[in-house]
């Protein structure tokens, strides 16, 4: 049983779970869910999952879990936050790959960042972004993000460069495109 922080429609955001670590480190173990984040070329052993998720559970980082079947399917977070400036950097992935372009990705993020604006007071929360996950993208822009420019050449996978794309958001392009939650 999972505790339910931020509570949507499909899904809600939980506490990490320690005992969730083999499933994340399965998840990023698989190549296809690997493809789109960093950890396409490190070994994630349980006893490293246990101690990135011992270290992530102290931050603004959570399960996401499918409301309905209270199924963990991934993990969503704020990185690096700066409080004296009011910054922050998005994380997420989706781990369970039948829940890939159904919402729940786009859900978890807004329910982060209605509550980073209004409880955390943050202002810019930026996100890095391979140029070839154009589903990842299509996601954040409907949710408000938008492109401020690229590190071109910044990322090598698959013997071909690609570019890392950074897009930001800001309290008022955020309700703008999630006006629901105002």
């Amino acid at each position: 049983m999972y505790i339910k922080k931020l509570i949507g429609t499909k899904c809600y955001l939980a506490p990490i779970d320690m005992g969730d670590a083999e499933q994340y480190a399965i998840w990023l173990n698989d190549m296809q869910v690997a493809e789109y984040l960093t950890t396409a070329s490190s070994v994630i052993s349980l006893e490293s999952e246990m101690e990135i998720l011992g270290s992530l559970s102290r931050e603004h980082n959570y399960g996401i879990v499918d409301l309905q079947t209270d199924q963990l399917i991934g993990i969503i977070g704020l990185l690096a936050t700066n409080h004296l400036h009011r910054t922050s950097e998005l994380g997420i992935f989706i781990g369970a790959r039948d829940y890939w372009s159904q919402g729940y990705g786009r859900e978890a993020i807004a329910l982060l960042l209605d509550y980073a604006f209004k409880k955390l007071n943050l202002h810019t929360i930026l996100l890095r972004v391979y140029d070839f996950n154009q589903r990842a993208i299509a996601c954040y822009e409907k949710t408000g993000f938008k492109k401020i420019g690229e590190i071109r050449d910044g990322f090598i996978r698959n013997l071909e460069y690609h570019n890392i794309v950074l897009m930001d958001i800001l309290p008022t392009d955020f309700y703008e495109a999630n006006p629901q939650f105002k």
